[in-house]
């Protein structure tokens, strides 16, 4: 349990500190930049409503929501599937690929600053393996 405890109290202030910068210096939530990252990383740059769902590193209530206001934005754009009438696209824009590089200095930063710089090349090696291994039980279970 110690561990338990430590894994999300660590994870809570670190994502908080990334929240809190990205806000502060780009004025973009970090559930913003997380859409954009996913989108980004897509084939063709976009995904379903969701895949996006499933790929978000965040809470996924209220995606419907975030994402509407980030088509306001212009950093998104909603398309409907040809192929499904019911499915809808979500597509990175120019907007949203610009938007992202800006605030990826700042994200990238604050994970060397508040995490990686903090752990020994052993360290981070073994917190893979353990992550790799608990992400891998986890998606087992979830069938």
């Amino acid at each position: 349990m110690v561990a338990w405890r430590g894994f999300l109290t660590a994870h809570a202030r670190v994502v908080g500190r990334l929240e809190e910068e990205l806000q502060r210096e780009r004025d973009l939530p970090l559930s913003w930049y997380d859409v954009l990252v996913q989108l980004q990383e897509a084939n063709h740059h976009r995904l379903r409503m969701t895949e996006l769902a499933g790929a978000v590193l965040l809470s996924k209530s209220g995606l419907t929501r975030l994402v509407d206001r980030m088509c306001v934005a212009g950093l998104v754009e909603r398309c409907a599937d040809a192929g499904d009438r019911r499915g809808r696209w979500v597509i990175l824009t120019e907007a949203g690929h610009a938007r992202l590089r800006d605030a990826a200095t700042v994200h990238l930063r604050g994970v060397r600053e508040h995490f990686v710089q903090l752990l020994s090349a052993e360290d981070a090696d073994r917190l893979a393996k353990v992550f790799a291994t608990i992400v891998e039980h986890a998606a087992l279970h979830r069938r």
